[in-house]
């Protein structure tokens, strides 16, 4: 009979942890007599997280003492003690129950055999099994094992999650018995190794996401795995594809500039072709290309920059705004004929084929990607409705006027607008909003002196149903972004290009301070060039200081994003965009071909990340 050994509670608090501060709720103590079991927690428990900890979903954290015992002896440590005494245990001798951050400290009940779905009853409550334990590095930072998230999973002891059916009182010594088996039968372990592990079974991915009390998130994953065709015979094990490594190359490679042409005052585009003459793979309309380019600065400094061709053209074009170090280069040095390396065209803000309508929003240098989606648009001879919405300073500033207009005029459902902001308010004519016809012959249609803002937009009647596709200074997006989905634009139908770094994913820690990315305290390193392209920043690699990329990034104030921190979540996996790198520890599986995981990677060559 499977027994309730102790129940353990503990309030989130701050814990300083590598010169940052983490809020969690991990360390949990043995408490006496009975607590109440409530929907979302037991009395006086709390969760640190709530985005991966507690809820109705994840009320209550359950561990195995055989486990326990499990980890103690294959850890080196003293195993825990039972009685009273088992409260005074703690992380610098024996581990006390609660130490692995569980609520519920039980006998029984392994991994291998509780199934999700089943019900038991403990006390005057039943619990329904949801899901696994998330592997969370707040529990290698309370034990001192970074790799112990990691370290679970692979030896198939995660312990479990349960869900209150019935509120009622527990205490240690309860009796459990299990009153309902789950469908399907499948145990704790089977669904941790599902997500986690390679060499999925896909019948056991289908009966996952029919069990009803797994929980959504662990269902949705394993939904996405199956349409990405996880457990098919000859399909990858990757959790996910790679973004730009097919069509494409592995790395940089060389492309000789074939011609330069102002497009505006601010805006020069490079024609790019390769160099041996052969043709260059298509890139999907929207995306672009990372450069290096080595006469630029020391060391080479490297950029990306949106495709503004249309897919499919013999070279790629990128066009280029004066206002940085590489893009003062290209305007006032780079010479037809020089070489520049490139990687593959990569990039998820892509035009997604359909028949809904398509807004294409930009400003200034950003009308690159949606130019090449319109260029996409104009060769189908889409009959979808195509909305064009461009703002630029002034006429001498607006690139791709009278090209834009010619692709529009070719499509059937085509609407264009353009905006000037540099008489921003100003009537013209006497009339406020006035057009002036064709400013400087840059733009053949009417242009609206103001910006593009929320209440214009509302005036517009754009289509609801449509997909927006924006693209400008990061402020105008998060502006367009909100106006759109005020207006009533599902929000996943709203689609930004961002070239600087990704939202971080630093799941607890609560005092970070957002700085510019810099170069690491502390002597330089000699090892391999670290290069974090979003951020514009190369380091030398030193392995003195930095045991992982991910921990390099994080001394140099790259936002990154991680949970795990051993290499079983693959929040951080990142695009490789060039060279090579080794794994310590190695991951449960490693991640798709021109990917990442940084949090245990070490370079084994000058390294390019999309970081």
């Amino acid at each position: 009979m499977a027994r309730l050994l102790s129940v353990n509670v503990g309030m989130p608090k701050d814990v300083p942890w590598h010169g940052k501060t983490v809020h969690t709720g991990i360390w949990k103590t043995p408490v006496a007599g009975p607590r109440l079991a409530r929907s979302l927690n037991l009395d006086g428990d709390g969760q640190g997280d709530l985005a991966g900890h507690g809820g109705e979903q994840r009320a209550v954290l359950v561990y195995q003492r055989e486990s326990l015992t499990y980890w103690y002896e294959y850890l080196g440590r003293e195993g825990p003690r039972s009685g009273p005494s088992a409260a005074s245990d703690s992380a610098e001798g024996r581990f006390g129950f609660g130490s692995f951050g569980e609520n519920f400290t039980i006998e029984g009940l392994a991994d291998d055999e509780v199934c999700i779905g089943d019900r038991y009853r403990i006390g005057e409550a039943e619990f329904e099994v949801t899901q696994p334990r998330v592997t969370c590095y707040r529990l290698g930072m309370r034990l001192d094992t970074p790799t112990l998230p990691s370290l679970l999973v692979g030896h198939g002891r995660p312990g479990f999650y349960l869900r209150v059916i019935t509120e009622g009182r527990v205490q240690a010594g309860d009796e459990i018995s299990r009153t309902r088996r789950g469908p399907h039968e499948l145990t704790v372990a089977d669904i941790d190794a599902l997500l986690y592990l390679p060499n999925r079974d896909r019948e056991k991915l289908e009966a996952a996401v029919d069990i009803p009390a797994l929980s959504p998130g662990w269902r949705q994953s394993f939904q996405d795995l199956l349409e990405g065709g996880a457990g098919e015979e000859g399909a990858s094990s990757s959790v996910a594809a790679a973004i730009g490594s097919e069509p494409g190359w592995s790395g940089l490679r060389p492309l000789r500039v074939e011609a330069i042409v102002p497009e505006s005052s601010t805006i020069m585009s490079v024609y790019l072709a390769a160099e041996d003459g052969s043709a260059l793979p298509p890139a999907l309309p929207g995306q672009y290309l990372t450069l290096r380019v080595p006469e630029a600065g020391d060391p080479p400094p490297i950029r990306s920059y949106s495709l503004s061709s249309a897919p499919g053209d013999d070279t790629y074009r990128i066009s280029v705004k004066c206002e940085g170090l590489v893009s003062s280069y290209v305007h006032t040095k780079l010479q037809v004929g020089a070489s520049v390396q490139a990687a593959a065209p990569r990039g998820e803000f892509v035009l997604v084929p359909g028949a809904e309508p398509v807004l294409l929003i930009s400003a200034g240098v950003g009308v690159t990607p949606v130019l090449a989606m319109l260029y996409k648009l104009a060769a189908e001879r889409s009959e979808r409705e195509v909305w064009w919405l461009h703002t630029a300073r002034d006429a001498e500033q607006q690139a791709f006027g009278q090209e834009a207009h010619g692709l529009l005029s070719a499509l059937p459902s085509a609407r264009e607008l353009v905006f000037h902001t540099a008489r921003d308010g100003v009537p013209v004519d006497g009339r406020p909003g006035a057009s002036d016809e064709g400013v400087s012959g840059r733009s053949p249609v009417p242009v609206r002196y103001g910006r593009l803002s929320a209440k214009v937009l509302a005036e517009l009647d754009l289509p609801r149903s449509a997909s927006a596709y924006i693209c400008g200074p990061e402020q105008f997006m998060a502006d367009i972004t909100e106006a759109l989905i005020g207006l009533g634009l599902a929000r996943d139908s709203v689609h930004t290009e961002l070239f600087g770094a990704l939202a971080p994913i630093n799941p607890g820690v609560t005092d970070v301070e957002r700085v510019p990315p810099h170069l690491p305290a502390g002597l330089p390193g000699n090892g391999p060039l670290v290069t974090f392209a979003r951020s514009g920043l190369t380091v030398p690699w030193n392995t003195d200081s930095a045991p992982s990329l991910l921990e390099l990034a994080e001394a140099c104030d790259v936002p990154t994003r991680w949970a795990c921190r051993s290499g079983v979540c693959h929040t951080c996996v990142t695009a490789l965009i060039a060279g090579e790198a080794a794994y310590r520890p190695d991951p449960l599986e490693l991640p798709a071909p021109g990917q990442l995981l940084v949090c245990c990677a070490r370079p084994t060559s000058d390294l390019v990340l999309d970081l």
